[in-house]
């Protein structure tokens, strides 16, 4: 690590503190009276004695080490790195929401629950579903649920014995996890040559045993399928069910509903479509809409409204059960409700126009420079390789992906999806002007022209990070994220 500022725990000093507490207001007690000796610390723990200006200072320093959509441009394929409206944060952290203990009671709750009602209904009419649950905390969740209403459905209609599920080769990795875990076999079916589903592999695994075909729609390579319909309706004839990943519904708002794509069952991500915060490992949501035959299965509860008062329905035998504690990760469905009255549906429709304008006119310049495998009209993103730069002087993406970090902006995402060799997956979004594009094409037309006449920097960066190159492997299997005295 390039050591830039001392931390914290070398700042400390005996005697210094950062907090002042009110005087003692209730009789004090010995702690050995509270709590089990043996639940004692014998040592008092070494913390830092410092003063509040040096904490402040400390955790500023470190928020600078990390990159953030607030810093710059995050084109991050498949994320949706959208900029997030500070109102959507002002709105949750209002006293009438965020003061609402999860026990207080329905009677006490009517606010939050007429929230989350009406939030079901946007969902519902966005994407052509006819009841949501806003209970899975993200998309691998939602995923994790959807197949599970969808395993329910099958055994209530006597159609236990369907075990399998297909999966694109150009899915989500979740994909495939999700429905094992579920108790699916799963089989892949491969791409056509403009990057959708082959449908002559796709007809060779139909048979009784198929109980559903997860798709993202536009896919991971950025490509609507020009057969959806068809994908549908053999899926259908087959008698399995069609489940939608919504992780790329950034390209289909106001546009396509997945509803009416055919879809029996679908989620959505409101930390990536509907602009809430994404990244660092939550908090994320991951509502699952179903169509009508599949709404007895959804978890309890669900939120209803009887005309007079908002309550919640746990009376629901053919029921999953419950997926998440409480009602789901209600702080975050507050800014995604917020966000889509804010937008309203022009505004959606609009984000859909400007993230496809976006990624087109980023692709149409940057395929000047690198391999575009699939040379057609994006969605909301596209997937450029780095087999150009890596057979002319060996650089490969993730060195290009390194190197962008030095010009202060993220990389895309590297190698994924796996069936592009050398992939970068970009995905501008709605939220960034023509300038930050053009800078952006500027950056990645600089590391092509570095990859010829000078390969080693852009296989030695980054440089003006405050951690240079890692070993990858290593840095994964054994990070050292603890500081210990030298």
């Amino acid at each position: 690590m390039n050591k830039l500022e001392p931390l914290i725990f070398e700042l400390s000093s005996p005697g210094r503190t950062a907090f002042s507490l009110p005087a003692l207001d209730v009789p004090a007690q010995d702690p050995a009276s509270l709590l089990p000796g043996a639940e004692l610390r014998a040592v008092a723990p070494e913390l830092p004695e410092v003063s509040e200006v040096d904490v402040v200072r400390h955790y500023v320093r470190l928020s600078r080490l990390n990159h953030g959509l607030d810093i710059d441009f995050y084109p991050l394929g498949s994320c949706t790195m959208k900029y997030n409206p500070k109102i959507n944060e002002e709105i949750a952290a209002l006293p009438g929401l965020a003061h609402v203990h999860p026990y207080v009671g329905q009677a006490g709750a009517q606010g939050w629950l007429r929230l989350l009602y009406e939030m079901q209904g946007f969902l519902c009419e966005i994407g052509g579903m006819d009841k949501f649950t806003l209970e899975p905390a993200a998309g691998a969740h939602g995923e994790f649920t959807g197949m599970a209403i969808i395993r329910a459905y099958l055994k209530s209609i006597g159609q236990g014995h369907r075990n399998k599920v297909i999966i694109p080769d150009s899915a989500h990795g979740t994909n495939p996890a999700t429905a094992v875990m579920n108790g699916y076999t799963t089989v892949e079916v491969k791409s056509d040559a403009r990057g959708g589903v082959d449908l002559e592999a796709l007809k060779a695994e139909l048979d009784d045993t198929v109980a559903a075909i997860m798709l993202t729609n536009p896919n991971t390579l950025g490509l609507a399928d020009e057969n959806v319909h068809v994908i549908a309706k053999m899926i259908h004839e087959a008698g399995g069910l069609l489940y939608y990943d919504g992780a790329n519904a950034n390209g289909t708002l106001g546009w396509m509903r997945p509803g009416d794509m055919g879809f029996d069952v679908m989620h959505f991500n409101l930390h990536k479509t509907f602009s809430t915060p994404h990244g660092g490992g939550g908090p994320g949501s991951g509502p699952v809409g179903v169509k009508k035959r599949l709404i007895p299965f959804l978890p309890v509860p669900t939120v209803e409204f009887d005309g007079d008062k908002y309550y919640l329905d746990y009376d629901r035998p053919e029921s999953i059960g419950k997926v998440l504690s409480f009602f789901g990760n209600v702080g975050v469905a507050a800014k995604a409700y917020t966000y889509i009255l804010e937008m309203g549906a022009a505004g959606l429709k609009q984000v859909t126009e400007d993230a496809v304008l976006n990624a087109n006119y980023l692709m149409a310049e940057l395929k000047k420079y690198y391999l575009l495998p699939y040379d057609r009209y994006c969605k909301h993103e596209f997937v450029l390789s780095g087999n150009w730069q890596k057979q002319r002087s060996g650089v490969r993406t993730l060195d290009i992906s390194k190197r962008t970090l030095d010009f202060g902006m993220h990389p895309p995402t590297n190698y994924f999806p796996l069936i592009v060799d050398e992939a970068m997956m970009i995905e501008p979004t709605e939220t960034e002007s023509r300038e930050t594009l053009d800078r952006y094409i500027e950056v990645l037309k600089e590391i092509d022209r570095e990859a010829t006449e000078n390969p080693d920097k852009v296989k030695g960066a980054p440089y003006d990070t405050p951690v240079g190159r890692l070993d990858e492997t290593i840095a994964n299997r054994k990070p050292n994220l603890r500081w210990t005295k030298e």
